[in-house]
């Protein structure tokens, strides 16, 4: 669903553990909270506040 991103909870480098919060993004006037999928080191942020996004864009890029 397209929408837009609120806000950004992580940089890179940093690690994150499983659940940690990346970002939310607001749709339908909603907002939606992103989790780490798995434990990583963020890599790159792929977006910023007020980003326009839609289904399946590569927001947050993990390693390891």
């Amino acid at each position: 669903m397209p929408g837009l991103v609120s806000t950004i909870s992580v940089r890179p480098g940093p690690p994150v553990q499983t659940g940690d919060v990346l970002l939310t993004v607001e749709a339908m006037k909603m907002e939606t909270v992103l989790h780490a999928p798995r434990d990583g080191v963020v890599k790159e942020v792929l977006v910023h506040p007020a980003s326009p996004i839609d289904a399946k864009d590569l927001l947050v890029m993990l390693e390891g």
